[in-house]
């Protein structure tokens, strides 16, 4: 066989694959000829985004339900006798003040975000574990890295706890030939900012006046015109998946440079402007 040969025989799973970045990446793994299980909310919203073929098993999945998940990885080994490239791509920004945003909110975001991937995670590993490779993709955002957006802290610590459990998952899986990348994504111009699939707060506090105007800003100037075409992050996938060596950490999108690079220099100001007192707590003998 090929090399190209052997690459296309890899099975790929992606979740939240019925719009946006994940239903891009479905059709051009399909259009590259891979085999591709998918799933969403609603099976009926994939197969009407994507179509019916022979090598694409669509799949109806409540990723925050631990036994839906387990029973769905089965239908996938079931299908296609191996699972090799896991995208953890469900996921939606619960908007609001980190004050306004009810005990049930936050629950659901992290329900979603944070555990949903941990369920796929959990039931597909002993599968990678077994064949000794496989690729997981965890998709953060650029908000896992940068949290400083008003409005956008419930979200974004959902996207900072992914980037922790992943740094740990990767040096976990790395003995058993499993590759692990944590996706940061910037602005992709996909349905992400649309009333559909952000979610405002449900009791929002007048007072906060920066994040009604964050909120503001990304639902009506940014959505519809982010820099970032989701076509050709699939690609990047793509690509990345075929590396011997993939990185653990990337960051995708011509405006995510910028904003780590400014994270990187606070941090590092931070440090340098309280180092000695930093460095006070240590045991004198």
């Amino acid at each position: 066989m090929t090399k190209e040969t052997k690459q296309t025989e890899k099975v790929w799973f992606v979740t939240g694959a019925s719009k946006g970045l994940g239903a891009d990446l479905v059709k051009q793994l399909l259009a590259d000829g891979y085999r591709v299980a998918a799933t969403s909310r609603k099976r009926e919203a994939l197969t009407e985004a994507i179509g019916v073929q022979e090598n694409f098993l669509a799949l109806n999945m409540d990723v925050s339900n631990d036994s839906d998940v387990k029973g769905v990885i089965g239908q996938v080994i079931d299908k296609f006798g191996r699972i090799d490239v896991i995208v953890n791509n469900a996921g939606y920004s619960q908007i609001g003040a980190v004050e306004e945003l009810s005990a049930e909110e936050v629950q659901r975001n992290f329900d979603v975000n944070v555990f949903g991937p941990l369920h796929v995670i959990r039931h597909a590993a002993p599968y990678l574990r077994a064949q000794r490779s496989g690729h997981i993709f965890n998709i953060a955002s650029i908000g896992g890295f940068v949290g400083n957006y008003p409005a956008f802290g419930i979200y974004c610590a959902t996207k900072f706890a992914m980037a922790g459990y992943t740094e740990a998952l990767a040096v976990e899986m790395a003995p058993f030939g499993v590759h692990t990348t944590l996706v940061y994504p910037g602005y992709f111009r996909t349905s992400f900012l649309e009333k559909d699939s952000a979610m405002l707060p449900a009791n929002a506090i007048d007072a906060y006046a920066n994040a009604r105007e964050v909120e503001a800003q990304h639902l009506n100037e940014i959505s519809g015109r982010q820099p970032n075409d989701p076509k050709k992050a699939a690609s990047a996938f793509i690509e990345l998946s075929k590396q011997k060596q993939p990185p653990v950490h990337f960051f995708v999108g011509v405006d995510t440079a910028a904003l780590v690079k400014g994270k990187i220099e606070i941090i590092e100001n931070a440090l340098a402007a309280n180092l000695e007192l930093t460095e006070s707590t240590g045991i004198t003998e």
